[in-house]
């Protein structure tokens, strides 16, 4: 865990058992509470891939099977048209906006663009 990311673990510890310097304890007890987090933990939901907590996921899940319940009484339902778009759909879509940058030039040039394209300049 440390490996993955030690602040994520730093702030799980700290969090849930109020330890604020893991590396004072033997290896072995900071294993025990790492195993003991919660499971939307920082840590363990980066382990696990995890964008949202397993409860959240559990109620999407209820909430896409209810919307489809529904559609299917409705005349569209009945035709096959306009089904509603799954919330866990969205929740694992790709992030493909995501730019990174080599300077703060770079940014603000590209904010400027974003700016203007937004104002319809």
């Amino acid at each position: 865990m440390i490996k993955i990311d030690e602040n994520a673990l730093i702030c799980d510890l700290a969090e849930t058992y109020h330890i604020y310097n893991y590396r004072q304890l033997p290896p072995s007890m900071v294993a025990i509470f790492a195993i003991g987090l919660r499971d939307d933990s920082r840590i363990k939901m980066k382990l696990s891939n995890s964008k949202v907590p397993p409860d959240i996921m559990l109620l999407a899940g209820i909430i896409d099977k209810l919307n489809i319940l529904i559609w299917q009484n409705t005349e569209d339902g009945a035709k096959g048209r306009n089904r509603p778009k799954p919330i866990l759909d969205v929740i694992y879509e790709k992030e493909s906006d995501i730019s990174a940058f080599a300077s703060g030039k770079e940014f603000e040039a590209e904010r400027q663009r974003l700016i203007r394209q937004a104002e319809g300049r």
